[in-house]
Parts: C-alpha cells; sequence; structure tokens
C-alpha cells in the first residue's frame, strides 16, 4: 500500500462513515500465492500514457458485496464523490445478500449498460471471474476494492491496507490487552470472503510466533456481515467457551454486533474485544469500557481512491502494471505495485484517547 497518512482532520473526515467490514472468506495463504502467480488482466498490447487527460462522462459502476450495508454505502458514496470531481457518473449497484455469485447478473446487466468502468468488492475470489472476463473483453476496466478478485478478473485491486498489517496488528492489539494469555475467537464475515480469509491466516502465523505460547485460537465463527446473525455467534462463543479471553472481529458488521452483546452481559469489560470498525459505530462502547482498542482505515477514502483508478484505466494513463502511477484528486499520487495493487495507507487505532477527534 502506498504509505500516506490516512486519517484527516475532523472537518474533511465528515460525511465519511462506517467500515464495513470486510471481507473475505476461506482464501488461505497458498491460495493467494496461487492468485498471485496469475498476472493481473493488463492487455500485453496496451501501453499507459500518464500524461493523457482524463475523459469526461465517464460512466462508473460500484458493485459492493451487499447493499444497504453500511460500510459499503460510505465507501461507495466516497467513489461517487470522486466521479463527480473528474466530470464522470458514478452509480452503486449490487445484490442484497452477499453470497458467493450474486453479483454475477448485476456485472452482466453493467455489460450491457456500456459502463466504462466497474468498481467491485467480490464475494468471493473466483464465482465472478468469468462474467468480469466478459466485461474486459467487452472494453470495461475493472477495479477491485475492499475484497479482491483473481488477479485475471481485474486490472487493478485497490487495498485499504497491506493484508499482512491488518492480520497481525489485531493480533496484536488483542494481546496487549490480554497480556500474551488466553483463548481468543475470530468473528468473521463470510466464509469465501477473500480479504477476511487472507487477514485470518496472516493472525494464525502472527499467533505461532512464542510470544503468543499461552494465547490459543480456538474458533473461527461467521457472521455473514449480518447484524442478527453476528450477534448470535457472539453468544454462542461465549456459551461454547466460557472462559474466553478475547475477541477479534475484522468486520463493521461484526464488531458492532459483539459490542452490542458484551456491552449487555456479565462478560462486559472481561472478554476483551477488538478488530476493524468506525469510530461513530463504535465510540459508545469504547467509552463504556466494551472495547479499549479498535483499528481502521477510511472507507469513504478507499471508494475515492478506486474512483480515481477506473478513470485512470479508462482513460489510458494506466493500464495497471507495476510502477505506473497516477493522481487520486485530494489523496495525491500512487503507484501501481506488484499484481496491479494498490495500497490506500496504514490502519490507525482508535482508542478513548483520540476517538472522538474523529467523525466518520
Amino acid at each position: 500500500m502506498t504509505t500516506r497518512s490516512p486519517w484527516r482532520p475532523v472537518a474533511l473526515l465528515a460525511g465519511l462513515v462506517l467500515l464495513t467490514a470486510a471481507c473475505g472468506g476461506g482464501t488461505t495463504r497458498s491460495d493467494v500465492a496461487a492468485q498471485q502467480s496469475s498476472a493481473p488482466a493488463t492487455a500485453a498490447s496496451a501501453s499507459a500514457n500518464p500524461n493523457a487527460p482524463l475523459k469526461q462522462g465517464l460512466k462508473i459502476a460500484f458493485l459492493p458485496k451487499q447493499v444497504n450495508n453500511p460500510y459499503f454505502t460510505i465507501a461507495d458514496e466516497g467513489g461517487i464523490t470522486a466521479a463527480k470531481e473528474f466530470g464522470g457518473e458514478g452509480k452503486e449497484v449490487g445484490p442484497s445478500d452477499a453470497s458467493a455469485s450474486s453479483q454475477v447478473s448485476y456485472i452482466n446487466t453493467l455489460i450491457q449498460q456500456r459502463q466504462d468502468a466497474i468498481v467491485i468488492a467480490a464475494n468471493d475470489p473466483n464465482a465472478v471471474v468469468p462474467a468480469l472476463k466478459q466485461a474486459m473483453a467487452a472494453g470495461v476496466k475493472v477495479v477491485s476494492f475492499d475484497s479482491d478478485t483473481a488477479p485475471d478478473g481485474r486490472h487493478v485491486f485497490v487495498n485499504q491496507a497491506g493484508a499482512e498489517d491488518l492480520g497481525r496488528t489485531q493480533v496484536q492489539l488483542l494481546a496487549e490487552q490480554l497480556g500474551h494469555k488466553g483463548k481468543i475467537a475470530v468473528l468473521s464475515a463470510t466464509p469465501n470472503a477473500t480479504n477476511q480469509n487472507t487477514w485470518i491466516e496472516f493472525m494464525k502465523d502472527e499467533l505461532s510466533k512464542p510470544e503468543y505460547k499461552d494465547m490459543e485460537l480456538v474458533k473461527v465463527a461467521y457472521g455473514n456481515d449480518d447484524d442478527q446473525k453476528s450477534f448470535t455467534e457472539t453468544q454462542g462463543l461465549l456459551r461454547s467457551y466460557p472462559d474466553l479471553a478475547g475477541i477479534i472481529s475484522p468486520t463493521t458488521v461484526g464488531i458492532a454486533a459483539a459490542a452490542r452483546y458484551l456491552s449487555e452481559s456479565p462478560s462486559k469489560g472481561k472478554v476483551k474485544l477488538t478488530g476493524l470498525g468506525t469510530p461513530n459505530q463504535l465510540r459508545k462502547f469504547v467509552k463504556d469500557g466494551t472495547i479499549e482498542a479498535f483499528e481502521l482505515w477510511n472507507p469513504a477514502d478507499l471508494g475515492y481512491l478506486a474512483s480515481y483508478a477506473a478513470a485512470a484505466l479508462a482513460s489510458g494513463q494506466i493500464t495497471g502494471a507495476e510502477g505506473e502511477k497516477f493522481k487520486a484528486g485530494k489523496l495525491g499520487e500512487y503507484t501501481v505495485g506488484a499484481n496491479g495493487e494498490v495500497l490506500l495507507g496504514k490502519p490507525t487505532v482508535f482508542n478513548k484517547d483520540n476517538i472522538d477527534d474523529f467523525d466518520f
């Protein structure tokens, strides 16, 4: 990820909302390595012209994992705002559920509508690839963000933060709160969410280090990015493991549901909770002692960056090849990394000392 200061003062963050979590599913580290062995879908004959102006009137469609999800609402609004800045037109379309194949019909419709670019957060890294390949064959530029597809299903992947950073730092946050001792669980989103499972693999690797010898991961539960199911899964974890010491929930839906359950239970303050969430979403739980610290990036900035990446592709400024550069409005210049990845910036840790400095 491009090293940037991803957080801005409250005034610049107003209107940016919930980071919902995240992401993805059953991808293992070996799966990721296998996917990365495939080159991103950059046409061999394409050449970038970094001095080309951004085309006017570009049509960019944002396809989240599911609509009416607070995190993606904010991320997509950030992208639509960017599209207006460069004279384009952005819109959000998508399914109401986050199943693996639910996005395919929307991709097919967007091809028929002759969109210039599709910005997608993939529910499954492989299920959407055939449809996305059809889109690219029809001249549509494809940007994945938040949760990646297999590399041959897109031109560029805009990642919120390095997967390794996110996986390891969540374990480190919880370990600090537990004194590096106790049984812990993970409350994830859907089993197939690419980013979630990649983070979890790095969590497991972090936990294998000697300093965590007294910590044990006893369960990975899935709330499917549904508030009630995540709430019920939290309840189930505490019933199944009455000596549970901590929970990591790398999804904004999951951490909010878990916090709500813990805040009303005898486990409040005893079972530590961390993960990925937004300040506005979790502020009351930090102040009442349910949560000590959590982390996140700026979802609106993520959508904003993805929108500019889509425009740069559609305008010929970049093709998705490593080393290419493009400007992303207020965020500045970014460089395309290996495997077509563009990194937004490092996550920020929120706690009672700084949470009131942020409004999103």
